[in-house]
C-alpha cells in the first residue's frame, strides 16, 4: 500500500510540477502573439496578460461550471480584445457567452458540436453564416478549440474575432492549452481529495471488530458491578464511534483528535486495568493546529494492541504535545515489546500485503501527502525498548483548514435520559 499510494502521491507532485512550468509557458507564448505591435511597454503587456489570466484561473480549478465559464470568459474577452468569447461543456452546449455578435452564437452551435465531437479545432467563416447586417457585424471569424484533458473532451473555448488571421488562431490554441492546464490540475486536486477520502475509509477499517466486541463486553460486565462506570464508558464508547465514523472533513482540530483519544484510552484503561497506564501531557497552545483526521488513533492503538498488550505484566503509553516553534511536535510512545527497526520498516512497506501495521503506514503516507516528505513520521524502536513516534505538524499550512462535521443525522443516538450529550472537553495537561 505504501509503495502504491507514493508512487500516486509521486505522480500528482510531478503532474501538478508539470502544470506550472506549462501555464508559464503559454503566458510567454500568449504574451508574444496578442501584445501590440507598436505597444509603449512590453512590461505592460506582461502585467497585463498576467493580471489577465489570474483572475481567470480561480474559478477553472473547481472544474468547467457555468459559474467558473462566466469568470473565464469575462476576463479572457478583455486580455484578447476580441469580439466575443465562449466556453462550451463536453456535449457542445454552450456554457458561456461574453462579448459581440449575440445572435451568432445559436448558427455557432453545431459547428461548436462538430468540433468536440472530431475533437479538432473548426474555423468558422462569418460569410458563412446568415447573417441580417453583413456589412456592420462586428465578426468576421470564429475559432473553436476543443478543450481535451487526459484524451477526453471536457468542453470548448469559442473566439470570435474581428479580423481573420493567423494571430488570431493561435491565440486562440494558446488561451485553450491554459485553460486545459486549469481543468487538468482541478482533476489533480479531485484526485487527490478523493485519495485522501479512501485513506480516511481505510483508517476507520483499522477499528478492529475485536475492539468493538472487547468494548461492549467490558460494559456489559460493569452493568451490575459499577452501573455508574458503565454508563460513562458506553457514553465514550458512542463518542468515539461517532467521530470516528463521521462521513465529512478531511482535517480536524488537535483537540478534537485528541479529545478522541481520551476516549479511547478510558475504555482500554477500563478493559486492561492495572495492566494499562497512561500519561498525557499536552501545552494548550497547540490544540489549535490543525491535523488529518484520524491522525493519531491508529498511532495509539498501535502502542496499546502491539506494545503494551503482548507485555507481561503491561505498561504505559504516553501521548505529549508541546509548541516547537512554527511547528507542533507530537508524541505517542510506549514501554512495550517494542520491535526490530529494518522489521518494521519491512512491514510498512509491505503492509498493503500482509495488512501488518497498515495504521501505522497509512498516516506516515498520509502526513507526507498533506505536508510533503519533511514530515513523514519519525520511529524509535528496539526489542524490548519500546516505541516512540514522532509528529512533526506545522501550525499553518495552505489549504489545510479544519473541518465541522455534521452530526445532526446522530443526535437521536446520542440522546440519553437527560438529554444529548455533550462532547467531552479536550484534555487537560496533566504532568507525567
Amino acid at each position: 500500500m505504501e509503495r502504491e499510494h507514493g508512487t500516486v502521491a509521486e505522480l500528482l507532485t510531478e503532474r501538478a510540477f508539470v502544470g506550472v512550468v506549462a501555464t508559464l509557458v503559454v503566458l510567454g507564448l500568449f504574451v508574444v502573439l496578442c501584445r501590440p505591435r507598436k505597444s509603449a511597454s512590453v512590461h505592460d503587456a506582461v502585467l497585463d496578460a498576467v493580471q489577465r489570466l489570474s483572475k481567470a484561473a480561480p474559478e477553472l480549478r473547481n472544474g468547467l461550471t457555468g459559474h467558473a465559464a462566466d469568470e473565464a470568459t469575462q476576463h479572457l474577452l478583455e486580455m484578447l480584445k476580441c469580439v466575443a468569447i465562449g466556453i462550451s461543456d463536453a456535449e457542445g452546449n454552450l456554457l458561456s457567452w461574453d462579448g459581440q455578435a449575440n445572435e451568432h452564437y445559436d448558427d455557432l452551435a453545431e459547428p461548436i458540436v462538430g468540433a468536440v465531437q472530431r475533437s479538432q479545432r473548426a474555423h468558422v467563416q462569418h460569410e458563412n453564416l446568415p447573417c441580417r447586417r453583413r456589412g456592420s457585424c462586428p465578426m468576421r471569424t470564429a475559432v473553436i478549440v476543443p478543450l481535451i484533458i487526459d484524451g477526453q473532451v471536457e468542453g470548448a473555448l469559442i473566439v470570435v474575432g474581428g479580423v481573420d488571421s493567423r494571430r488570431l488562431i493561435r491565440a486562440a490554441d494558446e488561451v485553450a492549452r491554459f485553460l486545459c492546464i486549469q481543468l487538468e490540475l482541478a482533476k489533480l486536486d479531485e484526485s487527490k481529495q478523493q485519495l485522501a477520502r479512501a485513506e480516511t475509509r481505510a483508517l476507520r477499517a483499522q477499528i478492529s471488530p475485536h475492539f468493538i466486541y472487547n468494548t461492549l463486553n467490558t460494559i456489559s460486565s460493569l452493568i451490575r458491578t459499577d452501573p455508574e462506570q458503565a454508563r460513562e464508558l458506553l457514553q465514550d464508547f458512542a463518542a468515539f464511534t461517532r467521530y470516528s465514523f463521521r462521513t465529512s472533513g478531511l482535517f480536524a482540530t488537535l483537540a478534537d483528535e485528541l479529545s478522541n483519544i481520551d476516549r479511547y484510552l478510558t475504555i482500554q484503561c477500563a478493559r486492561y486495568k492495572e495492566r494499562l497506564n497512561v500519561r498525557l501531557r499536552i501545552a494548550p497552545e497547540v490544540q489549535s493546529v490543525v491535523v488529518p483526521f484520524l491522525v493519531l488513533q491508529p498511532l495509539v492503538e498501535n502502542a496499546v494492541q502491539h506494545g503494551i498488550a503482548k507485555k507481561p505484566g503491561g505498561g504505559t503509553v504516553g501521548v505529549f504535545a508541546h509548541d516547537n516553534g512554527a511547528e507542533a511536535l507530537i508524541v505517542i510512545e510506549d514501554d512495550g515489546v517494542g520491535m526490530d527497526a529494518d522489521r518494521l520498516f519491512e512491514d510498512l512497506r509491505d503492509s498493503h500485503k500482509t495488512g501488518s501495521h497498515v495504521g501505522v503506514g497509512n498516516i506516515n503516507q498520509r502526513m507526507r501527502q498533506v505536508f510533503g516528505d519533511e514530515y513523514a513520521l519519525m520511529v524509535e524502536t528496539a526489542p524490548g525498548a519500546g516505541m516512540k513516534i514522532t509528529l512533526r505538524v506545522p501550525k499553518f499550512f495552505p489549504g489545510v483548514r479544519p473541518d465541522l462535521p455534521d452530526f445532526s443525522t446522530h443526535e437521536e443516538d446520542m440522546d440519553g435520559p437527560g438529554g444529548p450529550v455533550p462532547p467531552p472537553a479536550p484534555p487537560a495537561a496533566v504532568a507525567p
